[in-house]
């Protein structure tokens, strides 16, 4: 008597189809920023941004996966021809164990030492500091776009505040205008 088998044959005249792979997450694609500094722009004049990386644990680039990163309060430091990032706030990773992170601890910054030099040599200038503005995923290493900033005083809010707003009334003229007339 023949036995019988178990296993299914397909036909190979006829492809299978393709399974549809899951959409990635878009803060680990780096199509959307991990963390913003909303309020940098509006405490500092940004100058000019430098990109960097940032020299973390695993929990914590899970953590920042997750989207718990803060950058409020941080800032960067130059330190015996180092970069430092202190004040990131990384909150702890849900699935993580008692070897945890510390969630303010001074970060490493990895910057080529050129850049370095050049960032300390233009912090030393009074008034201007290191500010970070986004932390971001490029091609799975967490980066940080770090400014070089000079703090405004209140006179300068309320005077890029006053540039705004007419800015943003002279926009809705025109939209109000081309809606009249039709165009």
């Amino acid at each position: 008597m023949a036995r019988q088998t178990s296993h299914v044959i397909t036909n190979p005249d006829r492809p299978t189809a393709p399974k549809t792979p899951r959409p990635r997450d878009p803060v680990a694609s780096g199509e959307r920023d991990a963390a913003q500094n909303r309020a940098a722009s509006h405490h500092y004049f940004l100058l000019e941004k430098f990109e960097a990386g940032v020299a973390l644990r695993g929990t914590e680039v899970k953590s920042i996966r997750e989207g718990k990163a803060n950058l409020k309060d941080a800032y960067g430091l130059i330190k015996d021809d180092e970069a430092f990032l202190l004040n990131l706030h990384i909150g702890p990773y849900s699935h993580g164990n008692i070897s945890n992170h510390d969630e303010t601890r001074t970060r490493k910054l990895l910057m080529h030492r050129e850049e370095v030099r050049k960032l300390l040599s233009k912090t030393q200038i009074k008034g201007h500091t290191l500010i970070p503005t986004r932390l971001y995923f490029r091609n799975g290493r967490v980066k940080c776009e770090l400014a070089l900033a000079k703090g405004k005083q209140d006179w300068d809010k309320r005077e890029t505040e006053k540039r705004r707003e007419a800015d943003r009334e002279a926009r809705s003229a025109i939209n109000a205008s081309k809606h009249k007339t039709g165009h």
